[in-house]
């Protein structure tokens, strides 16, 4: 299709030229209309088309590391850091020393020079690239959205040469080869600070944690991961409301939360009555991330205590493969 329409265009630009009539500018190709600001690099490969020049190829050329392109004629010549238009005006400069009223035509066929690492809790993580000005949002929405399980920040690490990242928060990592910052993703979301949502440049690195949780397990109706999300805490009514309420045997009163000691491999079980909490006679504590609530099961005390055991053993297994 792309050269039926060049020979078209060649066709009736001879018919001009055998009249003395002068020759019309070319369209703009589509790929300019839609990237007018994109800043060409290494990588990047374009088409180039010159009116009455046969000897240039119609295979894409790539722009190599050092920013070249080499074209028949004119040799070599810098694309990189140009625009599609500034390009085609430099080529068109070129070639009219090569030809009369020279008409030339750039098109991007592939973008290969900026890109941006998005990772972690989003639906398509991996290497996206740029094509044209983006901001945290837009490479957020390139990676189709955060999943359920995001976590309450999202941090953007930049390369030092590129300048700081501009936010107040942003520190330089102990290498001092990047500027790092995050950004809360409720206030993202929300628009309540719109400085935040900031243009992201070619090698950034975005990254979204997956949220912290806590685990219930035991005698509760959905037994699992509780992912706390914008939360820092939550409380253990909260936790036993997120499984459900007890199953069909439970033992409230004997509940326990299971919590890693820091800097140890220890842990360390804490009582929680759970009656009394529910009925407003003892404190609902706040659970921290990792923490596992473990509700036993009723009947006799040495086969509910080997059932908290085994409990415990199984959640602090999800624990440690949930956070390695």
């Amino acid at each position: 299709m792309a050269k039926a329409a060049h020979l078209g265009i060649i066709l009736l630009a001879a018919c001009f030229l055998a009249t003395g009539q002068q020759v019309p500018a070319l369209p703009a190709p589509a790929q300019l209309e839609q990237q007018p600001h994109y800043v060409l690099g290494p990588n990047d490969q374009v088409k180039v088309w010159v009116l009455g020049v046969e000897e240039i190829s119609d295979k894409p050329l790539r722009i190599d590391p050092s920013g070249n392109i080499d074209l028949p004629l004119i040799g070599e010549v810098h694309a990189g850091s140009l625009t599609v238009e500034q390009l085609r005006a430099e080529l068109t400069h070129r070639f009219s020393k090569e030809v009369l009223k020279p008409q030339v035509s750039v098109e991007i066929v592939d973008f290969g020079s900026q890109p941006v690492s998005v990772m972690g809790a989003v639906n398509h993580p991996g290497v996206h690239q740029l094509q044209g000005r983006k901001k945290l949002m837009e490479v957020i929405s390139m990676a189709e959205g955060l999943r359920q399980d995001a976590g309450p920040r999202i941090t953007i690490s930049r390369e030092i040469q590129y300048g700081p990242v501009p936010l107040h928060a942003a520190k330089t990592d102990p290498t001092g080869q990047f500027s790092v910052a995050d950004v809360a993703v409720r206030d993202l979301l929300a628009g309540t600070n719109p400085t935040e949502n900031i243009l992201i440049f070619p090698h950034d690195v975005v990254t979204v944690p997956v949220a912290e949780a806590v685990y219930v397990i035991g005698e509760v109706r959905k037994p699992g991961e509780v992912a706390l999300k914008g939360n820092a805490t939550i409380s253990v009514l909260q936790a036993l409301s997120s499984a459900e309420g007890f199953g069909l045997t439970p033992a409230p009163q004997a509940a326990k939360i299971v919590r890693s000691v820091p800097g140890t491999t220890e842990r360390k079980e804490i009582p929680v009555d759970l009656k009394k909490v529910i009925a407003g006679k003892a404190e609902d504590i706040a659970m921290r991330p990792n923490d596992i609530l473990v509700v036993p099961p009723s009947g006799p005390k040495k086969a509910a205590a080997r059932a908290v055991e085994a409990a415990i053993q199984t959640a602090t297994g999800i624990a440690v493969w949930r956070h390695p």
